[in-house]
């Protein structure tokens, strides 16, 4: 095998094991799955030339590509699963388009048995690569790369029932785009800052999904301790489990609990009403080892972020796409197994005081107060906002974000999204003029809530966003928060500080050029960061 998707990868590539967990064996089947996917995407290309758009080859298509997304899902046999039922409908697709001639993926036949998939897996790994020209394999793995955090909001959005085919339709433009062997460095540039470009509709129709279905979010005060009780612990992103399990577990004395990118989940109207909400547990994905051998209840996986259990195997459950070989796997939106295991688990003995936090700044919530906000800009009471957010991880050097927060000055604001917010989301900063100085916005996907906040304070004093008082200060992990980045560059934003480590799939003369055009630049030090931002 060789990986170097994420920002954890071992000595610029992982060969013999993931640090994340993978198997060799599982490398290969999503090497194979994407390959295969890629065909697919080439058989839908040609199909809506001929007027046919298919609606299951389109969800599919993201489902597939978030799959093989760092720590989503680990099993083997689903990954068997998936690769049959994508040849499946690649060439029931096929079958409705006679005339159109297919070669490489479109065509490809897997081996009819789990040892022969993956041996055939390894002639797609990023090793065995036919381009040979270095600037144009990164660029082409940054897009596939890209695509993949794509595609998981896609599904995201599909789950609570917001799809677009002319976004589907961008996704299996720019998969078929990688297969070829005759773009030029200028046109996979392009084609990476159309993934930004599709990533942000992408993020817009999870948005809308979320909002739609459970109301905007609202400042909120989430407590950190535990309830006495049976208890159910959710991890992951999928708002639609939490409320999905909410409403099972009503009425039946057991306390639900978010996890890691859940403890925005805490801030919609429509979950908070859930009196047995009863707060938050533990801190980022990277930490679960710990947090859940130590949780006295049932777990639930929604989405990634999944790190192999250890003895908690018998309490841990996946859903959607997220798997671990031994883990149990419920489907269906019923939640019986998870229930029946928190009831028979002892649960907390007693209630503890851990304190609180504050979620639910998100672009509603903040551009209500915009006037105030503009006010205390225009009054010299915020001198400069601080997007700092993505991504957490356990390498080391992660340690800067919290230092880089305890040290911004008293007059400005921080906002935060994502898991990289653990590293300081229970630090007491204060506020200025009754305007908390950490804003939490969300989960990742929420860049889209930041984003607009930040065209909205442009708008309202007139100039370009790369004119306002704001820095980015951003942490990467896995493939989501690399489309969150083609997003960002598509918008034409510069001056972005990116740690704790570049990613091993950018060459030199591509990091040049991202240096050149943007004025990227890997975080230092805080102290040496904050005083070249402010001056």
């Amino acid at each position: 095998m060789f990986c170097y998707q994420c920002e954890q990868t071992a000595k610029g590539g992982c060969t013999k094991v993931g640090v994340c967990g993978k198997k060799d064996t599982t490398a290969s089947l999503q090497d194979l799955l994407l390959y295969l996917t890629k065909g697919l995407a080439q058989v839908a290309v040609a199909a809506r030339k001929a007027g046919i758009e298919d609606a299951e080859a389109n969800l599919f298509t993201a489902k597939a590509v978030f799959s093989t997304l760092t720590n989503v899902n680990f099993d083997d046999t689903r990954f068997v699963a998936l690769i049959e039922e994508c040849v499946a409908k690649r060439d029931a697709l096929k079958a409705r388009i006679p005339s159109v001639e297919f070669s490489g993926p479109a065509i490809f036949i897997p081996a009819a048995d789990l040892a022969g998939l993956v041996e055939q897996g390894k002639e797609f790994g990023v090793e065995n690569d036919p381009e040979t020209n270095p600037d144009l394999k990164s660029l082409k793995q940054t897009l596939t790369y890209g695509l993949k955090g794509v595609c998981a909001y896609a599904d995201h959005a599909a789950i609570l029932g917001k799809e677009d085919n002319e976004l589907y339709a961008k996704i299996q433009g720019l998969l078929a785009a990688t297969l070829s062997t005759d773009l030029t460095l200028e046109q996979c540039v392009e084609a990476g800052l159309e993934c930004g470009r599709i990533n942000i509709r992408a993020m817009e129709l999870l948005d809308d999904a979320n909002t739609s279905t459970y109301g905007h979010p609202e400042p909120t005060e989430v407590k950190l301790g535990a309830t006495a009780g049976k208890a159910i612990l959710v991890s992951g992103h999928d708002l639609k489990d939490l409320a999905t399990l909410l409403k099972q577990t009503e009425g039946k004395g057991i306390n639900i609990y978010t996890h890691g990118e859940m403890l925005p989940c805490t801030a919609y109207p429509e979950l908070k009403k859930y009196k047995h909400l009863a707060g938050h547990y533990g801190t980022a994905w990277q930490n679960q080892q710990k947090e859940f051998a130590e949780f006295p209840g049932a777990i639930l996986m929604t989405t990634n972020c999944i790190q192999k259990p250890t003895n908690y195997m018998d309490s841990i459950f996946t859903t959607g796409l997220v798997g671990w070989p031994g883990a149990v796997h419920v489907s269906n939106d019923d939640f019986t197994p998870v229930i029946e295991k928190a009831l028979a688990m002892e649960g907390f003995p007693e209630d503890t005081e851990k304190g609180t936090v504050m979620t639910g700044f998100a672009r509603n919530a903040v551009m209500s107060v915009a006037g105030t906000v503009i006010d205390a800009v225009k009054a010299g009471n915020i001198k400069h906002f601080f997007l700092v957010g993505g991504c957490d991880g356990a390498k080391p050097g992660r340690n800067y974000y919290t230092e880089f927060v305890e040290k911004t000055p008293a007059d400005t604001v921080v906002l935060t999204l994502a898991c990289g917010k653990f590293r300081f989301f229970d630090k007491q900063l204060g506020d200025i003029g009754g305007i908390p100085r950490l804003l939490d916005i969300g989960q990742c996907n929420d860049a889209y809530s930041a984003v607009q906040i930040a065209l909205a304070l442009a708008d309202a004093f007139d100039c370009e966003v790369n004119d306002l008082p704001l820095s980015l200060v951003l942490s990467w992990y896995e493939q989501k928060a690399v489309a969150i980045l083609l997003s960002l560059l598509a918008l034409g934003i510069k001056n972005i500080k990116l740690g704790p480590t570049l990613p091993a799939f950018i060459t030199p003369n591509v990091l040049n050029f991202l240096v050149e055009n943007y004025n990227i630049a890997p975080i230092s030090t805080p102290d040496e960061d904050l005083k070249e931002i402010l001056g």
